[in-house]
């Protein structure tokens, strides 16, 4: 049995999942597309139905695919409770939280991204995409219960700088969509869409004198985060997108076996399966493809039908943030 003082901890992208946090499914779009400056990611063929919701919430728009969305959200809980995890979720927003978002709009969508865990600590980071700004708020409750009373630290990146409507500002950003954990080296995706070099440089400072070394990844500027390119399975094994992948895969793991996949499917979100431990993977039955070369790899796959949640960029790493992954 783990320590108290180790209820709080990642060890790496594939240790033995133990506690997570699962998100919600809310969404009301920014009231314009200038407000964002730039277009959100979206999987291939959505655009149409993301661009009928400006200003408004998705389940007004869309109710039956509101439905649909939670109810993904809901198996995810399911089976991850089945292979014994302890599944936790963020409330919902309040109706003064959604008052003050305005205009700006607010997501409650993804929780990997407004925080992350890395070893023994829980860092709070910033949101480039401004209708996700507030997406920390709704994991606050939960993050004071588990992690103050831990011994993990918990620290929130420097407040970014102002700019005007439909410019991101100097940050600085970082997001834990870019952020993979593997033992003391981290890798943090750098596109220009989501974090920045400066939100890059502010984890390394601070993670340098606790023995992690952190490695920035190169990615195209049409890619929303580093697991959109790459997915870490087990030691030894990746699955990736080299399109995405400019300057290659960083020198830890140029040595490990990888599983290819095009553009086209990392843009479907390919590489954004979950490993629940090293012999136990989830991922949409659209990627049948990659769940077969897992299974040839003696890995086990299960499959989740994640359609209404990859419309919005994201699937089973994006939709789930680890508290507990230790063997």
């Amino acid at each position: 049995m783990l320590a108290e003082t180790q209820n709080v901890r990642v060890d790496s992208e594939f240790a033995r999942l133990r506690t997570v946090v699962v998100s919600q499914s809310e969404f009301r779009a920014p009231a314009n597309a200038e407000i964002l400056g730039h277009s959100m990611p979206v999987e291939p063929g959505a655009v149409d139905i993301l661009d009928a919701v400006w200003g408004q919430d998705f389940g007004a728009v869309y109710p039956d695919k509101q439905r649909r969305w939670e109810a993904e959200r809901d198996e995810l809980a399911a089976v991850l409770t089945r292979h014994g995890v302890e599944v936790l979720r963020p409330r919902l927003f309040t109706a003064d939280e959604k008052a003050t978002a305005g205009p700006m709009g607010y997501a409650n969508f993804f929780v990997r991204d407004p925080w992350f865990t890395i070893g023994e600590h829980v860092i709070e980071g910033v949101l480039q995409f401004p209708h996700r700004r507030m997406e920390v708020l709704p994991s606050r409750d939960l993050l004071l219960d588990r992690v103050m009373p831990s011994a993990a630290q918990y620290v929130s990146l420097l407040q970014p700088g102002k700019a005007a409507v439909g410019h991101p500002g100097p940050g600085p950003f970082l997001e834990g969509g870019d952020v993979l954990v593997l033992g003391t080296d981290v890798f943090v995706g750098l596109s220009g869409m989501a974090s920045n070099e400066l939100g890059y440089r502010w984890l390394a400072k601070y993670l340098r004198p606790h023995g992690f070394t952190v490695t920035p990844v190169r990615l195209p500027e049409h890619v929303l985060h580093l697991d959109c390119a790459i997915g870490l399975v087990r030691e030894g094994l990746l699955i990736a997108c080299p399109d995405r992948l400019p300057e290659g895969l960083p020198e830890r793991l140029r040595d490990w076996e990888r599983i290819d996949v095009s553009e086209d499917e990392a843009a479907a979100m390919a590489t954004n399966g979950l490993p629940i431990d090293a012999g136990t993977y989830l991922t949409d039955p659209e990627f049948e493809r990659v769940g077969k070369e897992l299974e040839g790899r003696g890995i086990t796959v299960e499959y989740i039908d994640f359609a209404v949640s990859r419309l919005f960029g994201g699937a089973f790493r994006c939709s789930t943030q680890p508290l507990l992954r230790a063997n």
